[in-house]
């Protein structure tokens, strides 16, 4: 019955009524006057065929009405073809679920989405916060005598132009990500060598490696690896991760650097031996401002947004970027790119 079409039903009801027109005139004229087969034929032909017409024309006027204020709603106003010898009410049925189930996804994309946005917007506010907060705080210092006193001022305004560029810091990335989003930023892409760019980042760290007797060590034996990708974008990636491999890692320990060919692409993995990253905050790592346990906190002066402009900026390249980590063992970074095999590849 769940498969039948609105013409088989048409068909069965005017069987039905043929039957019982000719029971009624065969009694007819059996009991009251007497009438011709071949009238009862004609008779009953006609009507059959002309209730047949009628009804089919009323069936599809009824159907296509409440057809077509179906798919006004799901399908946003187009008209959809109603023929009778098609089961078009299952059919119906069949797009009304897609609809239902597609409208419970979107619900439950746009939840997300404004958790998204109320979680982001928390952080934002209180990454921000403390900047504003110190600023307010030296300036009101000032104001309230410190000026005039010599060993107050010059250090309180230069702590107040660091706070004011930590919050540039966070706009200016902020800007980035979504100029990244919006593929409003176009790569310049070139061939390079992976390995001397490795290089001149890890002397420009230098400095903040060793305050923590960091040894950062590099295992390759090729004299240079070429890649074609931004340089700029791909060094700004090796800098953060690098910088965060020495943040979050004890001292006296070693930050390795390692290169391997995966098919048409290099594999650049970076890894320290430091606190680690729990397996239930992988997932949302590269995520906006996410923080991790209280150990893992924005206390070096960052804006909060380097991992997910790492992210952006690989993705951007259709490449991928990956972590694997073990707390109190340590954490790597890993990203793919883009092998090339001369230094005049376009």
């Amino acid at each position: 019955m769940k498969q039948i079409k609105p013409i088989q039903v048409l068909l069965f009801t005017s069987l039905i009524c043929f039957v019982w027109l000719v029971i009624l005139l065969l009694l007819y004229s059996r009991f009251v006057n007497y009438i011709p087969f071949s009238h009862i034929a004609v008779i009953t032909i006609s009507s059959v065929l002309f209730f047949f017409i009628i009804g089919r024309f009323f069936l599809k006027t009824f159907i296509e009405e409440r057809i077509r204020s179906i798919h006004r709603i799901i399908s946003y106003g187009s008209k959809p073809e109603v023929k009778l010898n098609k089961d078009i009410i299952s059919l119906t049925m069949k797009d009304t679920l897609k609809w239902e189930k597609a409208r419970k996804e979107e619900l439950l994309e746009l939840r997300k989405e404004a958790n998204f946005r109320r979680e982001f917007l928390g952080n934002l506010a209180h990454e921000l916060k403390t900047p504003i907060f110190s600023v307010q705080g030296y300036i009101l210092t000032l104001l309230e005598g410190g000026l005039e006193d010599d060993k107050v001022n010059r250090k309180f305004l230069e702590r107040a132009a660091f706070s004011t560029e930590r919050m540039v810091d966070i706009i200016e990335d902020l800007d980035q990500i979504m100029k990244l989003e919006s593929h409003e930023i176009t790569l310049n892409w070139q061939v390079f060598d992976l390995l001397k760019l490795t290089r001149e980042i890890i002397t420009f760290l230098e400095e903040k490696s060793k305050e923590k007797s960091i040894h950062i060590k590099v295992e390759k034996n090729e004299a240079a690896i070429f890649v074609k990708a931004d340089q700029a974008k791909i060094g700004q990636v090796l800098t953060n991760l690098i910088s965060n491999a020495i943040n979050y890692s004890n001292e006296n320990t070693e930050v390795d650097i390692q290169f391997y060919p995966l098919g048409e692409s290099i594999v650049t993995e970076i890894s320290d031996q430091g606190i680690g990253i729990a397996e239930r905050d992988i997932p949302r790592l590269f995520e906006r401002f996410y923080r991790v346990e209280q150990s893992r906190n924005r206390n070096e002066g960052g804006s909060g947004l380097g991992l997910s402009i790492c992210k952006h900026i690989i993705e951007a390249h259709d490449e991928t970027i990956t972590v694997k980590s073990e707390v109190g063992k340590g954490s790597a970074f890993s990203f793919s790119l883009r092998k090339a095999h001369k230094t005049n590849e376009l």
